[in-house]
C-alpha cells in the first residue's frame, strides 16, 4: 500500500472507532467500509518488469483509449484509469528525468480527449540518451491530486515507481517516431509490466 494512504486511513479508522464506542454501529461500519476502499485504492502490488532492450512499458494500469499522431510527428497514447485500477505510476523507460512541468487546468472527465490538453497535469520528460518520452499525469473530474516522486536530474529504472494520481485519472505518453506498438485501442495494460511498444532499430 502506498504511504499516501496514511493521511486518509488514520482519521477514518479513528472516526469508525469513535462511532463504534458510542454504539453507532451502522455508521461505524460505513466509515470502516470507506477506509477499506481507500486502502484498496492505494494498493501498490509488485510487478515483474521486462528486461528486453528498447522496449517501453506502461506507466499505469488502465485501458488504452487513444493512439494518434501529433502535428510534430510524435504519437500520443492515452490510458484511462478507473477508480478500481492501481494508481501507482511507473517510469516507461529507464533514463534521466530531463524536466517536470506542472500545469494548472480544468478537471474534465479523464476519458474526454480534451483532457489531454485542458486538464491539470504534470509532464515528466525522461531520456535514456537515445529515446525521449514525455509522460503526463492528468487529473480528472475526481482526481484532484497529482503526486510526483521524481525531480529533474533523477536517474530512473524502467518500471520504477514515480508517483500516483488520486481517485480516477488519465495518463498520456508522447512517443518519438519509429515506435512499433504492441497494443491497440481498447487493450488493458498493467503499469510496469505491459509492453506498449519497441523502438524500431
Amino acid at each position: 500500500m502506498a504511504k499516501d494512504a496514511v493521511p486518509y486511513l488514520i482519521p477514518l479508522f479513528l472516526i469508525s472507532g469513535g462511532l463504534f464506542y458510542f454504539h453507532a454501529f451502522i455508521l461505524s461500519s460505513c466509515v470502516l467500509g470507506l477506509a477499506i476502499f481507500v486502502a484498496f485504492f492505494f494498493r501498490d502490488p509488485e510487478r515483474n518488469i521486462p528486461a528486453e532492450l528498447g522496449i517501453i512499458v506502461s506507466p499505469a494500469d488502465g485501458r488504452v483509449v487513444r493512439i494518434s499522431p501529433e502535428k510534430d510527428g510524435k504519437i500520443r497514447m492515452s490510458i484511462f484509469l478507473s477508480i478500481f485500477n492501481v494508481h501507482i505510476n511507473r517510469a516507461p523507460i529507464g533514463g534521466v528525468v530531463k524536466s517536470v512541468d506542472y500545469r494548472h487546468g480544468k478537471f474534465k472527465v479523464a476519458f474526454d480527449a480534451a483532457a489531454s490538453l485542458e486538464n491539470e497535469q504534470n509532464l515528466i520528460t525522461i531520456s535514456d540518451g537515445k529515446t525521449e518520452i514525455v509522460f503526463s499525469q492528468i487529473a480528472g473530474i475526481l482526481a484532484r491530486r497529482i503526486v510526483c516522486w521524481c525531480k529533474p536530474g533523477d536517474q530512473l529504472e524502467r518500471g520504477q515507481r514515480i508517483g500516483l494520481i488520486k481517485f480516477g485519472s488519465r495518463v498520456d505518453l508522447l512517443f518519438p517516431p519509429g515506435v512499433v506498438f504492441s497494443v491497440q485501442i481498447g487493450d488493458r495494460v498493467r503499469g510496469g509490466s505491459s509492453v506498449l511498444g519497441r523502438m524500431n532499430s
